[in-house]
Parts: C-alpha cells; sequence; structure tokens
C-alpha cells in the first residue's frame, strides 16, 4: 500500500464537492468524485467512507452513486465520501486494486481522516466490491454496507462487521447468497446483519437510500466498541 507520505493528494480540501482526477502509480489517471460535510475540520479526525459503483459505463458512476444513494443515506454519519469510477468491470481486477489503494492513501494524505471509523459500501457490482474489500483488506476497514451485491462463492474468513442491504425482490442479484453468508457470518461470531426489504427491483438505486440509512446507527456502535 502506498504510504501518507508518498501519495498523491486530492485538491478539494475543504466542505463541499469536488470531481476530481487522481493520478495513479502506473501511470493512468482515475476520475472521482468527492464529497466532504461541513463539519469537516482539518486537524480532527473524520470518518471515510469509500463508495463503489454499479455495473454498467463507469464514466461518472461514482458521482451518480454518490447522489442518488450514499450521500442522502450516510449523511448523518458525517464522513469524507470519495467514489471513485470504475476502470474495468469488477471491483476486484488489478487495474481496480490499484486505483482504490491510491485513492484510500491520497484521501488519508489530503485529509485528516479517523483510520479507525473507515467504511466501504458499494451498490450492485459495487455492493459485491464491498464484500470482497472487506474480506481481502480488513485492516483498512471497520465495517461493509454492501447494497444489492452478492458476496463471493469463495471467500476467506471475514474480521470486518457487515450490515448487508438487500431487497427479496431482486431479480439480478438474488437475496439467497447474501443470507447464507450473512448467517455463516453470525454463526462464526462476527457482527453480521442483513437488512431485508421488498418490492424493490435490483434497478431503482434511489429507493435503497431508506434501507441504507438503517445502517447509520450500527456503524455508530461498530465505532463506539473500537
Amino acid at each position: 500500500m502506498v504510504s501518507c507520505a508518498q501519495a498523491q493528494t486530492l485538491a478539494g480540501r475543504a466542505p463541499g464537492e469536488y470531481d476530481e482526477r487522481l493520478q495513479i502509480p502506473d501511470g493512468g489517471s482515475v476520475r472521482v468524485a468527492v464529497s466532504v460535510p461541513k463539519s469537516y475540520v482539518p486537524g480532527t479526525p473524520t470518518p471515510l467512507v469509500l463508495a463503489l459503483h454499479f455495473g454498467g459505463d463507469s464514466r461518472g458512476a461514482g458521482r451518480a452513486l454518490l447522489n442518488i444513494l450514499v450521500r442522502p443515506a450516510l449523511a448523518d454519519l458525517g464522513a469524507i465520501i470519495v467514489a471513485p469510477d470504475a476502470l474495468d468491470d469488477g471491483w476486484s481486477t488489478p487495474a481496480n486494486q490499484r486505483a482504490v489503494t491510491a485513492l484510500l492513501a491520497a484521501t488519508a494524505a489530503t485529509f485528516t481522516v479517523d483510520p479507525r471509523r473507515v467504511v466501504v459500501t458499494g451498490f450492485s457490482m459495487g455492493g459485491a466490491g464491498a464484500w470482497y474489500w472487506a474480506q481481502t483488506h480488513p485492516d483498512q476497514f471497520s465495517a461493509a454496507i454492501p447494497v444489492a451485491g452478492r458476496p463471493s462463492d469463495t471467500a476467506p474468513e471475514m474480521r470486518v462487521p457487515v450490515f448487508a442491504v438487500h431487497s427479496r425482490a431482486d431479480e439480478v442479484s438474488p437475496i439467497e447468497p447474501t443470507e447464507q453468508r450473512i448467517r455463516a457470518l453470525a454463526r462464526q461470531g462476527l457482527d453480521a446483519r442483513l437488512f431485508d426489504v421488498d418490492g424493490i427491483s435490483h434497478y431503482e438505486t434511489a429507493r435503497f437510500v431508506g434501507a441504507l440509512r438503517q445502517a447509520v446507527p450500527w456503524v455508530r456502535a461498530v465505532w463506539a466498541r473500537r
């Protein structure tokens, strides 16, 4: 992982919203939507949310996910939110691993991020990505909130608490694999919960705002235990 001392930085440091392009170690770049809460004060440790978008055309998809789901649902956390555009298909690919790693380092180099309060969330492809990043980089995240995302069929033991949001009417990513994984993790003693909804199609991203908002008190409780 790139250290903060070596990392690129993001331009926007004051409260507000920004669309930036971050250079990554392989010489390429990644487009990122950044939201900095009004409560942000440099020097005061602040939570961070990494938001991973759905599949399809990635151009501007990070900004779309930020606007229609993550910011309205998780605003009460008072967190900085960074939402990158994927470089290719799937958040576990080598290119996206490099991009997300560089983004996390750049965010920590730019802002006063509280490393004990970093959350990964995402929708659909991004929900699967949230599962992946929490499983493979457990030291970087305090909680994972996958939304409408299928967990991997084979996964290492998970150490990061998880609050999964899923619709029983999901016609693309059925809820059963999520139910099975949450039950298995809970049996292992992990704080693993499922908030299920009904009557919401996989493609109705904005309708998940209320369900995702239910994760806020859970995240605060997780943080209080750290």
